[in-house]
């Protein structure tokens, strides 16, 4: 029977409430395409997904599953997929460098072959510095910066600690050794950094969702004083992640993007490349329907209506908006579509009260993909949203809201 991994996690985990947290926002899926492990970003979802061999993980004790699991996390806590790539670019160096600093962390947890300092090839490497530092002091004969078609060999820049590499398990070749004894890398590293310079949406995506993911883990493991094997230094270096001034255009391109839905359309002029000629192409037109409700009550800053109109303006170019003015109710004759393409400029049509109902039982009885509310937060909790729902307000009141919620808030500052 081939191991399963999605299984065996929680059990393999039942120590590390953390890992355990941030696991179940992590896709796993099998695969016989690498020979141990890696993580990277599914550039058509945005998703972070892990990727394994299940033979790989059947030849190996539970210690080093989940030794090889909280490895692969350590590449997605330390921002090694999406993060900037060193000026010399991916490298067997940087590789080395990013194994040594994760496995800093887990000495004597992981299978044999791993990359450890302090031991084999690296025995005059100290541990527990930083994946930057290991890059500088590298023995010369390491420094080889040509991808020579390695395992792994796609590092990138991380802050603090680095990347690690998986070695195989019992019954499997050595992967931290290649011919004559050379140290190689053992995960799976291809993939990373792979969009540079390009269209990244997908990678911002990915990062956004995996703050939020850190969050909520992190949040769990300290209600329950659950961090488990997390040191204190890079417990430490993940809250100050969290806290770090978010920018608020970015979350806002973020909702937008993920409220997209594909629409696909046949078409003569793309050609089945299964079936040339025979059955006609498809088109996959990305579109999102976006309502956005702005809180017209005389306590909504006109400052922070003209940033956010400022922000629509460029997100425009991805979107169609529905402009829905509303105080204690839906101004309805006042809505009006927001084209994509448009420029407009801040308006204020209504004053009075606040009702959150109003404009969510409007959008709720529509075809909206997501919900963006505009407001100073002074109002009771509302009836639940059949999309996605983000509230955009000042930094004060995100602070300070009348009602708790577990949807996104973001301040809007300049």
């Amino acid at each position: 029977m081939t191991f399963d991994l999605n299984k065996h996690t929680a059990r393999l985990l039942m120590k590390e409430p953390f890992f355990a947290a941030l696991s179940r926002k992590i896709d796993k899926r099998a695969t016989t395409a690498v020979p141990t492990a890696g993580v990277k970003v599914n550039q058509e979802t945005g998703q972070f997904e892990m990727v394994y061999n299940p033979e790989f993980f059947e030849g190996l004790s539970d210690a080093h599953r989940t030794g090889v699991l909280k490895h692969e996390f350590y590449h997605l806590i330390f921002e090694h997929v999406t993060g900037r790539l060193p000026e010399a670019g991916m490298s067997r160096k940087w590789n080395f460098a990013t194994d040594l600093a994760i496995n800093s962390h887990l000495i004597g947890e992981l299978p044999e072959g791993a990359l450890i300092p302090g031991e084999g090839h690296f025995a005059n490497m100290p541990a527990g510095k930083s994946a930057e530092w290991y890059f500088e002091n590298l023995p010369e004969g390491d420094k080889d910066n040509n991808n020579n078609g390695e395992q792994g060999e796609g590092g990138q820049k991380g802050e603090g600690e680095g990347q690690g590499g998986e070695g195989n398990g019992e019954g499997q070749p050595q992967q931290g050794q290649g011919n004559g004894g050379e140290p190689q890398p053992w995960d799976d590293h291809s993939g990373w950094g792979e969009q540079e310079g390009k269209d990244n949406t997908a990678n911002e995506i990915a990062k956004q969702r995996l703050k939020e993911a850190l969050k909520e883990a992190a949040q769990e493991a300290s209600k329950s004083n659950g961090w488990g094997s997390v040191s204190a230094g890079v417990r430490q270096e993940i809250m100050d992640k969290l806290t770090a001034k978010i920018d608020w255009k970015k979350v806002l391109r973020y909702f937008i993007k993920t409220s997209q839905k594909a629409n696909k359309s046949s078409t003569i002029k793309r050609i089945n490349r299964r079936y040339a000629y025979v059955h006609p192409g498809r088109k996959t037109n990305r579109t999102a329907k976006i309502a956005i409700s702005i809180d017209q009550s005389g306590s909504v800053d006109d400052q922070m209506l003209a940033q956010f109109f400022a922000e629509l303006n460029k997100l425009a170019k991805l979107a169609e908006f529905t402009v829905i003015p509303f105080d204690s109710e839906v101004g309805e004759d006042k809505i009006y579509v927001w084209k994509k393409g448009e420029n407009r400029k801040r308006e204020r049509v209504m004053y009075g009260g606040t009702c959150f109902n109003a404009p969510t039982k409007y959008v709720n009885e529509r075809n909206f993909d997501g919900h963006i509310i505009l407001t100073d937060m002074c109002a009771p909790k509302p009836i639940a949203s059949k999309c996605q729902r983000m509230w955009m307000t000042t930094a004060y009141y995100a602070k300070h809201p009348y009602f708790q919620t577990n949807e996104r808030v973001v301040a809007v500052e300049d």
